[in-house]
């Protein structure tokens, strides 16, 4: 059992000469120890600022991107409340043409009324965009542009496969199409 008590002591003296061997190296040496070479320190102050003009970097451009982002996306949803409500007045347009095919031959004040109503439609409906479509008798099937509605035997040769008849007008809003053509292809 001694020796078992005697060991522990020893071992606390050594722990103790140990202290004071610590405590007897001056602090400025203990600095010293702990300074690192100023290459190195330079070194990693480099690395430092390298790794964070990236992450500025990086995130100005994740920035800008979300800034572009949000702006195409508005323009969009602009855009698109405005398909919506001329796809609601397009049948509109469709009844003033029908309506100027029965004034055609009358020439009185309601058809004057009329014409100038439909044409201050028409102006408006151009400065929002819309474009009528050029559909002719006679020009090449675009399924882009037309809806097919159906084939008739070709009273001509030469419109095999080419629009006979135009049945429903289509529009584009800026370059796009919101109603496709409704025609009639000869087979």
């Amino acid at each position: 059992m001694m020796e078992n008590t005697v060991q522990p002591d020893k071992e606390l003296e050594k722990q103790e000469e140990n202290k004071e061997n610590q405590s007897a190296v001056p602090p400025a040496q203990q600095r010293e120890q702990e300074i690192i070479d100023p290459a190195d320190q330079v070194k990693r102050l480099q690395d430092d600022l390298t790794e964070a003009k990236d992450k500025y970097l990086r995130l100005y451009a994740e920035f800008d991107n979300y800034r572009r982002r949000t702006a195409k996306e508005k323009i969009e949803l602009i855009q698109s409340a405005n398909e919506n409500l001329i796809n609601l007045l397009l049948p509109v347009i469709d009844d003033f043409e029908r309506a100027e095919k029965s004034f055609k031959h009358k020439n009185d004040k309601g058809a004057e009324g009329f014409f100038l109503i439909q044409n201050k439609f028409k102006k408006i409906l151009e400065t929002c965009g819309v474009g009528l479509m050029e559909t002719k008798v006679g020009s090449d099937f675009n399924p882009d542009l037309h809806d097919a509605i159906t084939q008739v035997p070709a009273p001509e040769e030469n419109l095999k496969g080419k629009i006979v008849d135009v049945v429903e007008k289509g529009y584009t809003l800026n370059d796009k199409v919101i109603r496709h053509a409704k025609v009639v292809v000869g087979n």
